[in-house]
């Protein structure tokens, strides 16, 4: 599966349409199998304990698992999360960005199943884990 669209435009199509997050995520690699993005964690983020909160981390996982749909089937804004599953296993770092590393499992005509894997930038050993699915709508 080759991804429709570079990272440049998916950047852009992210800022365009979620003007409210802009500067908050960004995507550094997507090939319509594998998609890396970045969350800039900053202070807002962090939850009493020194620690990510859960939502920016499930945040991190919906906006990848979107972006990973949206390298394989082009801009279809209205694509949504159906379902999630979501593991916390370890405690993020307050001071660094979390990468996202998602695989696209399933791309169908009506839905996508995405894994999503969470780290401390730097770290080896994931955060959280992640299973999103989403529907896509139907082509008019």
């Amino acid at each position: 599966m080759q991804a429709v669209m570079s990272v440049a435009e998916m950047n852009a199509f992210m800022d365009e349409v979620f003007p409210q997050v802009s500067g908050e995520f960004e995507v550094e690699h997507m090939d319509g199998y594998e998609t890396v993005m970045r969350r800039r964690v900053k202070e807002s983020d962090l939850r009493p304990g020194g620690t990510v909160s859960g939502p920016t981390m499930f945040g991190l996982a919906d906006v990848t698992a979107y972006v990973a749909t949206m390298a394989c089937i082009g801009r279809e804004a209205l694509t949504v999360t159906t379902n999630c599953s979501m593991d916390f296993m370890r405690k993020p770092s307050a001071d660094r960005d979390l990468i996202a590393r998602a695989r696209m499992l399933k791309l169908g005509r009506t839905m996508s199943v995405t894994d999503i894997l969470i780290y401390s930038e730097g770290d080896e050993a994931p955060v959280a884990r992640a299973n999103m699915t989403y529907s896509i709508p139907p082509k008019r």
